[in-house]
């Protein structure tokens, strides 16, 4: 099979199917079946990045995921961040997470610090 980079659904079926047949043959490591199979799965998966890449939400998005997951309302995350003001602003984006806010979100609401100190995404309006 001549190997070319995959560029659309067309040739990424194709490409699996490729997968399937050598995975069934079980090729020995160094005949050219097994390096056929090594270089597919390297294209397979670069095309699976490209076309498919999930991206973990902005701060504020990770925090809004988890308010309607455990049925929160703004108010119980006065605990975790300050006043009613101050949720609000912060949900709104109008104000950043500080330290302690992060903190106290990443314990009470059990989102990985990670998810918590990206960068946010501007609010495009």
């Amino acid at each position: 099979m001549l190997l070319k980079p995959i560029k659309d659904e067309k040739a990424y079926d194709k490409a699996l199917d490729r997968v399937d047949e050598l995975m069934e043959l079980n090729p020995k490591l160094g005949t050219s079946q097994s390096d056929e199979l090594e270089v597919l799965a390297m294209l397979v998966e670069k095309y699976e990045e490209q076309e498919w890449t999930i991206f973990e939400p902005d701060p504020i998005e990770a925090i809004k995921v988890r308010m309607e997951q455990m049925h929160l309302k703004q108010k119980d995350l006065i605990p975790y961040i300050g006043n009613k003001s101050k949720v609000s602003e912060v949900l709104n984006r109008k104000v950043g997470l500080s330290l302690s806010m992060i903190t106290n979100i990443a314990a009470g609401l059990h989102l990985p610090l990670e998810s918590l100190i990206q960068l946010p995404k501007k609010n495009i309006a």
